[in-house]
């Protein structure tokens, strides 16, 4: 399949334009070295001082749903199965999809070549390299200050959908079907998004219309978190964040367990499941149900031996779209402001990670 690059004239390509990252060193080659030679200077700003600061529950104490889009789809089950995904929405802010219809050789393939691209020398990695004021590449993201605490993993990011919004510099050409492998993948997430999105609508009893151009561009980012040998209990392979997007769908590569939820004001491991993409709600459909729908803080932690890969694809609305929240009742409070996509987007990647701090910006003050 050879892969298209358009001229952007739509405007979507402006969204890679919002990024804004300095350079850090390459941690999978810092974790490369010996266990005996690597130092605790080494990774000193990678030590995170207060990631104890909330408790861990085990994870088999309280599960992540599972949806079955199969059974939303099956006029005999649709109802319960609707009422399941509400619950994981309001509740969880997370779920886990299986029967999601991606086909098995489309999933095996992104997986081959992620792996592949993240074995590959420095050098020709670096090729793809962030460039200035710009989102997609390989590196590091939300890294504003010299000082600033990092987070124990290496990115590739690139915008895939719609095809104006890419930039063929970024897209590698090794190994030899990375290009392919990502198109697939990409168009077949972009119509389950846009499903999935449609099944929530009809949890919130509106019209499906009204999230259609919700899930418009798609940028992907595909996370490589090396085993950290000296204390890997001290070190995050992502800081707790909510995501700003409307809806991530996140795909493991290499399944070791990493990812934590915040529930409750305590941390809880997401066992993953096999044969299922896990969905989350973004800031912006919490903005658009009011709150009823959660965004919830998320973490990853580190494995002292090893390696975890995941692809996660975020879709957001059009760059010059709003978002407005919907009620239920005309006696229900507004808690959100009616928020331009643009705006929240430059907001959300101005600022490092720090829990909900961007979505903050968007709540109206209540008396």
């Amino acid at each position: 399949m050879e892969v298209e690059a358009l001229d952007g004239s739509d405007g979507d390509s402006r969204w890679s334009k919002l990024g804004t990252t300095l350079p850090v060193r390459n941690v999978q080659a810092l974790a490369a070295v010996a266990a005996g030679e690597l130092t605790g200077d080494a990774i000193e700003r990678y030590i995170q001082p207060d990631i104890d600061a909330d408790a861990v529950i085990p994870a088999h104490s309280d599960e992540v749903p599972v949806i079955d889009l199969g059974r939303l789809t099956d006029a005999e089950s649709v109802e319960a199965e609707t009422a399941k995904l509400r619950f994981a929405c309001e509740e969880w802010g997370f779920f886990q999809l299986v029967n999601h219809g991606v086909p098995d050789e489309i999933i095996l393939a992104i997986r081959r070549d992620i792996e592949k691209f993240f074995q590959l020398p420095l050098d020709v990695k670096n090729a793809y390299a962030q460039r200035q004021g710009d989102l997609q590449g390989y590196g590091q993201a939300f890294i504003l200050s010299h000082d600033q605490k990092l987070d124990w993993a290496d990115m590739f990011g690139l915008y895939t959908q719609p095809p104006q919004a890419r930039d063929m510099s970024f897209w590698p050409s090794q190994p030899p079907m990375f290009r392919n492998s990502i198109e697939e993948y990409s168009s077949k997430l972009m119509k389950l998004a846009r499903s999935v999105a449609t099944f929530i609508a009809k949890t919130l009893d509106i019209d499906p219309e009204l999230v259609a151009d919700k899930i418009v561009v798609q940028y992907v980012r595909m996370n490589y978190y090396p085993p950290c040998t000296l204390m890997p209990e001290k070190v995050l392979g992502f800081s707790p964040h909510s995501d700003g997007s409307f809806l991530t769908i996140l795909l493991e590569i290499i399944s070791v367990q990493g990812l934590q939820i915040r529930r409750h004001g305590a941390w809880i491991p997401v066992k993953p499941l096999a044969n299922a993409l896990l969905v989350n709600v973004g800031d912006l459909l919490e903005i658009m149900t009011n709150g009823k729908y959660k965004s919830i803080e998320h973490r990853v932690t580190i494995n002292a031996h090893k390696e975890r890969l995941s692809i996660s694809a975020f879709h957001v609305p059009k760059y010059d779209g709003i978002v407005s929240p919907l009620l239920g009742t005309t006696e229900e409070k507004v808690l959100y402001k009616t928020t331009k996509v643009e705006e929240y987007s430059r907001l959300y990647l101005s600022k490092k990670l720090d829990g909900k701090r961007a979505q903050d910006h968007a709540k109206l003050s209540q008396t």
